[in-house]
């Protein structure tokens, strides 16, 4: 991916040089957001929404623990990091505004992206280096330790850097999910129904979101010309390594898909080419199908 050198986006807040305080408490959208603690639960053989609450991925859930307050050093490498996700976020903006423009006809309505490192603070409650990337529609926020790039690399077998700009563009999906009003009416269904179902529809939540990074993507490649050899391959390898039925294999478990809130590997993939091969809103909606 080309990045080096290019504008990056002014809807950056960086709060890595200090820690956050308060409760840890997660109430935002996981994209690939809490992967993380995801494969902690397979790992010690629970349920993860007995570690994120009783909304499951996504839901709430608080801890009396403190969030380090302490300062934090910035490495090159955090720097780096930095800079490539400013960049990815502007490229979100202009692809964004123009396609709200010209599909919509109307103003798209930027995120902020939040960069920390270790613990901080949302709307949504408190977010640590365990939580992953999340979206917090309270505040039109997306938080992001970029430790979790190397997670990716390391433990999810997902690494390049289109395959850690399709996190953000995940999240940032989730964004648009907010601002079309999808984000509330999904959560007030949720509430209504049981577990099993709320864990459907977070499964379709997902999969649009991840329809809507292949609009991105596609944007990207055609109109700012950024996409170099590969990096499609490494975005749909990346969707493909964290589909719940790979992490649950890779923790050692029996896919349980009662228990799928983010899709399998083959739904991932498969509607983030749904995205990138039509760079239409319409086909990205995953609620009005059977066929997921």
């Amino acid at each position: 991916m080309q990045w080096r050198g290019r504008r990056g986006s002014s809807n950056i807040e960086d709060r890595r040089r200090t820690g956050g305080g308060g409760a840890a408490r997660i109430g935002g959208i996981g994209g690939a957001g809490a992967i993380v603690v995801f494969l902690i639960a397979m790992l010690l053989g629970v349920d993860p929404s007995q570690l994120l609450g009783p909304g499951g991925i996504g839901g709430t859930s608080s801890s009396s623990g403190p969030v380090s307050s302490a300062p934090v050093e910035l490495t090159a490498a955090d720097r780096a990091e930095g800079e490539f996700v400013s960049v990815v976020l502007a490229d979100t903006e202009e692809i964004w505004t123009r396609v709200f423009r010209e599909q919509l006809g109307e103003t798209y309505r930027p995120a902020t992206l939040v960069l920390f490192k270790e613990a901080t603070r949302s709307a949504c409650g408190g977010a640590s280096e365990a939580t992953g990337p999340f979206y917090c529609p309270a505040d039109r926020k997306v938080y992001l330790d970029t430790a979790f790039f190397t997670t990716m690399h390391q433990r999810l077998g997902a690494s390049g850097d289109f395959a850690a700009a399709y996190v953000v563009a995940h999240e940032i999906g989730h964004h648009i999910q907010n601002e079309l009003g999808i984000l509330d009416e999904a959560t007030r269904i949720r509430q209504q129904v049981s577990q099993e179902d709320s864990n459907a529809i977070s499964v379709r939540i997902e999969l649009q979101a991840d329809c809507l990074s292949g609009i991105w993507a596609r944007e990207a490649a055609q109109s700012l010309g950024t996409v170099e050899r590969g990096d499609l391959e490494e975005a749909v390898n990346a969707a493909r390594q964290i589909g719940d039925d790979t992490l649950q294999r890779n923790a050692g478990q029996r896919p349980m898909p009662h228990t799928f809130t983010h899709g399998t590997s083959e739904q991932r993939s498969r509607w983030f080419m749904i995205g990138l091969q039509s760079g239409r809103l319409a086909d990205c909606d995953t609620f009005g199908t059977d066929d997921l």
